[in-house]
């Protein structure tokens, strides 16, 4: 489709880029995609169908892909998470994920008047040519924090410690992986959200 908006946001684990994307979607009428959701996707077919687990059969799971598959609640788990980060590194997966990647960027549906993706490399390698890109981040503990905060909820048992451990390791992984590593590039607008609150963020990229 040609005409319309695309907005590329890269940012560290729990900065708040995937809060950020889902307002953008919903004040720009624009299809958001967390393109992580596509690597925890596979990581979880991995995880539960370990048989079937190759090349052919993601591609064909990827071909039939829906927005809704990846609402999945079971996709949030600590454990799909780094199932996912282990297999983002594998180029053939990469490929099959960044075409439907790409074609949710290029050919949002028609009630959608362009579209917002949010992960590592949108910026610099899925939507290269983006209308507008953000680099989200916030500092360590910051997001530690946010995190530890949101997963305590669920698991009561979780220490601040593990989660700090967790980030640090996969921002290291993140910036010093082969294949689209985390990077900010100079045409990227850099918004640090340490100690902004959700909405002065979100008024910040309004202006923009």
């Amino acid at each position: 489709r040609k005409n319309i908006l695309k907005i590329a946001i890269d940012s560290p684990a729990a900065a708040g880029a995937g809060t950020q994307a889902k307002l953008i979607g919903k004040h720009y009428n624009l299809l958001v995609l967390d393109t992580g959701r596509c690597y925890r996707y596979v990581a979880n077919i991995k995880i539960t169908e370990p048989t079937k687990f190759n090349y052919k059969y993601i591609k064909k799971k990827i071909d039939k892909l829906k927005m809704k598959d990846l609402q999945n609640k079971k996709l949030s788990s600590d454990k799909v998470a780094t199932v996912a980060s282990i297999i983002a590194k594998d180029k053939k997966i990469r490929k099959l994920v960044h075409a439907f990647q790409v074609e949710c960027a290029y050919n949002p549906p028609k009630k959608y008047d362009g579209s917002c993706l949010d992960g590592r490399d949108c910026g610099s390698v899925v939507v290269k040519d983006a209308n507008i890109k953000f680099y989200i981040t916030a500092s360590l503990k910051v997001r530690a924090n946010r995190r530890y905060k949101e997963l305590k909820v669920k698991n009561k048992k979780i220490t601040y410690k593990e989660v700090l451990k967790s980030i640090r390791k996969r921002d290291k992984s993140d910036k010093n992986r082969k294949i689209s590593p985390l990077k900010k590039t100079k045409e990227m607008y850099f918004i640090n959200c340490s100690y902004l609150s959700i909405s002065t963020c979100f008024m910040k990229i309004k202006k923009i």
